[in-house]
């Protein structure tokens, strides 16, 4: 048998010197681990319904076993962390709304879904009437501008427990009191706050942030002094019809003197004329005097919501500022008396309030 050496192929080369120009082979230690909380919101959401049971056992019925599941939601799942956490409130947020809102009191209104505050302004969690210091601010998005938030998450947690010992036992009973403090006075006081938040800042009042240059004025302020595109306040014009009249009487009485009468046949006429003339530049008629200008209001600066709480009383509403606690504005209220009309008056004292100097 005749080989051709030409034809045979070389021998691939050896391992060891082919395997410093080789790339590193991927190694699956450096990648995370998948968690329960790395998935996608929706996913998380699907995973956490499925919990609820769809079958009663043959010692409990299937409502009791999924109010079972919520007060597991609340008392543990949700502290696992942040995601979910969130995940969590969801359910139990959108499980116990229609309840809550069906003991809200008749004249009260009611907003308790969260509202996220700006990324660059840092929320402050509200003032706890207890606490000697003011909380420091945190950029978590979990804290909410929305203050009835917090009466919301308190409702719920009252309402699992109650749910789950009223099913356990009984002889348990419920404790009306503690639904009557949320709702009436923990709620009011919350929705209170919320619409001094909306009408204070609207009016020019109240910032949602922590702070606001004093530069900024309101927007109510500015009307007062209106600037051109130079930046230079605008003059007061006069009365046109005075200066008119004024500027031109010069005029006819200096043409009145250079106007000499012609002689002729009509001189008697043009003498007439001009002391006609002269009797009505002598006697100029009366102009209406300007309007005076209202005085422009005085820049204030305003307050920073998280500095702010609300004193709730069926008698009187009053407005406190953190953290001295002093009470800077109060005004009665009825019993019956809808929580816009107090916090339109409440606006209306505090804006009077920082125009006399805070």
């Amino acid at each position: 048998m005749i080989i051709d050496e030409k034809v045979i192929m070389q021998p691939p080369p050896s391992y060891g010197a082919s395997s410093a120009g080789l790339p590193p082979f991927p190694s699956t230690t450096s990648r995370l681990p998948h968690t329960l909380t790395s998935l996608p919101p929706h996913l998380l959401l699907h995973i956490v319904y499925a919990t609820f049971p769809q079958t009663p056992l043959p010692d409990q019925a299937t409502i009791e076993r999924q109010r079972k599941t919520l007060y597991w939601l609340s008392v543990a799942l949700r502290l696992v962390d942040r995601t979910l956490y969130v995940t969590c409130m969801h359910v139990l947020r959108s499980t116990h709304i229609p309840a809550y809102d069906a003991l809200i009191r008749a004249p009260y209104s009611s907003d308790p879904f969260p509202l996220l505050a700006p990324p660059s302004d840092p929320v402050l969690p509200p003032p706890s009437p207890y606490s000697s210091q003011m909380p420091t601010p945190t950029a978590s998005p979990l804290n909410t501008l929305q203050r009835e938030t917090a009466v919301l998450d308190r409702f719920i947690a009252l309402k699992v427990r109650e749910d789950v010992w009223a099913d356990d036992s009984e002889l348990h009973l419920e404790r009306d009191e503690a639904y009557k403090d949320l709702f009436d006075l923990a709620q009011p006081r919350a929705r209170l706050e919320d619409l001094l938040r909306i009408y204070g800042i609207r009016d020019g009042v109240i910032s949602a942030g922590p702070s606001l240059p004093p530069a900024s004025a309101s927007p109510c302020c500015s009307s007062g002094s209106k600037t051109t595109n130079t930046g230079k306040p605008r003059t007061a014009t006069a009365n046109p019809q005075l200066t008119d009249s004024t500027s031109s009487s010069p005029r006819i009485s200096s043409a009145s003197h250079s106007k000499t009468p012609s002689p002729g046949p009509n001189t008697s006429t043009s003498f007439l004329s001009s002391l006609f003339s002269r009797s009505k530049i002598s006697s100029p008629s009366i102009s209406p005097s300007p309007s005076p200008k209202p005085a422009p209001r005085p820049r204030i600066t305003p307050v920073p919501f998280h500095t702010l709480s609300v004193s709730f009383s069926p008698r009187q509403v009053g407005l406190v500022l953190h953290p001295a606690r002093r009470t800077i504005v109060s005004t009665p209220r009825t019993r019956d008396e809808r929580l816009e009309v107090a916090v339109m008056r409440l606006v209306k004292e505090l804006r009077a309030w920082l125009e006399e100097g805070g």
